[in-house]
């Protein structure tokens, strides 16, 4: 897994990299609430484990930030607060758990696991503004109603939702969807694309499946996706409650 450390006391930062890294995750250490947020940009993490007091931006600006850049992404809090209105305002603001320093490295370790299991589950269901992918009774749905795709074309889209925010590039998605060698001769990708634009009602250029000229595709993000659709965004993403339930 890809998980953001976010904890300016560089011996604590440290410590936790190796004991998480010993569990074979991908870590990214971060010291100061500015770095924290441009290095969820570029990693897009599974999990973010942050400390609440960070030099540039504090621990609350940052999950403000990551809430609106992913609503799914989970937080863990970090913080050496007591009060209880800093622990309600944390959760208010999105936070799915909080520990409180000193803590026990193997119980944040446990805590982690739970988090990423629930965040497996609620993967199932795959969700970008009015689009949702359950992935288990294998469905596709927008503004409620049933789109019909071919394995190929579900397969795509799942790929494209399972990694939203990031590019996807031509050569991954014929790896992963078509179990191809890159070729150049080939456009399958492209045709498959624009196959799901057309049942999708999402006409090139796409706000739903947007092409990285050079590169290759995305689903953008809640944030990107309400830049792109304005106040018409929350009419159809998904209710915060239902999102509560989802985890």
């Amino acid at each position: 897994m890809r998980l953001l450390i976010a904890e300016d006391d560089p011996a604590l930062g440290i410590f936790l990299t190796r004991g998480l890294e010993s569990d074979g995750h991908r870590v990214r250490l971060a010291q100061n609430g500015a770095a924290a947020v441009e290095a969820f940009r570029e990693e897009m993490p599974e999990l973010t484990i942050l400390d609440l007091n960070m030099p540039v931006k504090d621990g609350e600006q940052v999950l403000e930030e990551l809430r609106r850049l992913d609503t799914d992404l989970p937080v863990l809090i970090l913080t050496g607060r007591n009060e209880v209105e800093t622990r309600v305002r944390c959760l208010d603001l999105g936070a799915d758990d909080l520990m409180t320093k000193p803590f026990s490295l193997h119980e944040l370790r446990a805590r982690c696991r739970a988090l990423m299991r629930r965040k497996r589950e609620a993967r199932l269901l795959l969700r970008a503004g009015d689009l949702e992918i359950d992935r288990m009774e294998h469905t596709v749905r927008r503004a409620g109603e049933h789109i019909q795709l071919t394995n190929k074309e579900f397969a795509l889209l799942e790929q494209l939702m399972l990694n939203r925010g990031q590019c996807v590039s031509r050569v991954e998605l014929l790896d992963t969807v078509w179990k191809m060698e890159p070729a150049q001769t080939t456009n399958i990708v492209d045709v498959y694309v624009n196959y799901l634009r057309r049942k999708l009602k999402d006409p090139a250029p796409g706000h739903l499946i947007r092409t990285v000229r050079g590169q290759g595709y995305k689903v953008p993000s809640d944030a990107e996706l309400a830049v792109v659709l304005g106040p018409a965004f929350h009419t159809v993403a998904l209710p915060a409650a239902a999102r509560t339930e989802m985890l």
